[in-house]
């Protein structure tokens, strides 16, 4: 899983939730870099966690290079802004759900699975992990 944030503690805490449940994380400050990640790892990477507002590159720019490099990429786009204000940019582009900023652990697991409904995903993945 990739996780794309500007903010270091964001970044941190969900790669520990992330990790929690099982999966590999790698970690990106802002668009450019989840790019060169994406790039280097993308056989790899089975989603992307995106913060919408970053510098340099922001999350729907990042967003709309992803879905470019590989149309079938899950994308849960993470933001403080209301859930319709953020979203309403991504209609009808493949967006794979959306997470409000701060989320706790159980909503992440609970989003994370709905995304991979009928996957295997790790198995530890689910509210008690």
């Amino acid at each position: 899983m990739l996780v794309v944030d500007d903010e270091e503690t964001v970044r941190a805490i969900t790669r520990r939730m992330l990790e929690r449940a099982g999966f590999e994380v790698l970690l990106a400050s802002d668009g450019l870099e989840a790019l060169e990640i994406f790039h280097r790892e993308g056989a790899n990477i089975v989603g992307v966690l995106l913060d919408l507002t970053m510098p340099q590159l922001d999350g729907n720019a990042t967003f709309t290079e992803l879905r470019r490099l590989d149309p079938e990429v899950r994308v849960l786009l993470m933001s403080g802004f209301n859930e319709q204000d953020a979203i309403h940019r991504f209609a009808g582009k493949g967006l794979a759900g959306f997470l409000q900023k701060p989320f706790k652990p159980e909503t992440l697991y609970n989003k994370l699975q709905s995304i991979f409904a009928g996957e295997r995903v790790p198995e530890k993945a689910g509210p008690c992990a």
